[in-house]
């Protein structure tokens, strides 16, 4: 089962966006397991949008944005045309993201070139500074199939829905908390030592093994 929540690129950060998407993540969270979000993203800003917000504005942003990150299911976006502005930093925070072949993708931008919010972070953490320099500091448009190239969309599909949909299907029975955990290490990885990380990793290890012997003990 899908839940749904449009973010328009074109819109700028406000009260209003950051409010509907903390309603959205509060009613996934209550929602019945099984139950998949899906992002979907559209629009650019124009040239008379790119007014910076403030920056209070966008603490409150970034922590909406970092509770979808790690929510205790999997997440799923899907963009079409040019998408940009708060589409793309919300397709960022996503686990699965599907594009429409003519997506063009556009980071926030403004008067003094590509905003310096977290984005750039999780661009930099996800695929590399090196393979989107172009992107971070020129603001050049990223295609469909760039963005695919460097793993930051899963998937183009002429059929969106289809796409999605199948996508959805495939998450409908993955266990929540376990995906959150996964994710949370996966995060971690390039800002942690090892010596740090392993006792996460036992943990997780330890969680996964109790679990999987009181399945079987049930079952016996």
């Amino acid at each position: 089962m899908q839940a749904h929540h449009h973010i328009d690129g074109r819109m700028p950060v406000s009260a209003n966006v950051i409010a509907a998407l903390d309603v959205f993540i509060d009613q996934v969270e209550d929602a019945p397991a099984g139950v998949v979000p899906v992002i979907t993203g559209t629009g650019e800003p124009g040239a008379a949008d790119a007014d910076a917000p403030d920056v209070a504005l966008v603490n409150k942003w970034e922590r909406v944005l970092r509770r979808l990150e790690r929510l205790n299911r999997p997440t799923v976006a899907v963009v079409h045309g040019d998408c940009g502005g708060i589409a793309v930093e919300a397709l960022l925070a996503t686990d699965l993201r599907v594009a429409a072949p003519r997506t063009r993708l556009h980071l926030p931008a403004g008067p003094g070139g590509v905003w310096p919010g977290m984005g750039l972070y999780r661009l930099a953490n996800q695929v590399g500074f090196a393979r989107v320099r172009r992107w971070i500091l020129f603001g050049y448009p990223l295609s469909a199939a760039e963005a695919v190239g460097v793993h930051l969309v899963d998937e183009v599909a002429e059929d969106t829905g289809a796409a999605i949909a199948a996508v959805v299907a495939r998450l409908e029975t993955a266990d929540g908390a376990d995906v959150a955990v996964r994710r949370q290490l996966m995060l971690d990885a390039t800002t942690t030592t090892f010596e740090e990380a392993l006792g996460r990793h036992l943990a997780a290890c330890d969680r996964l093994s109790r679990r999987t012997r009181e399945v079987a003990n049930v079952a016996g």
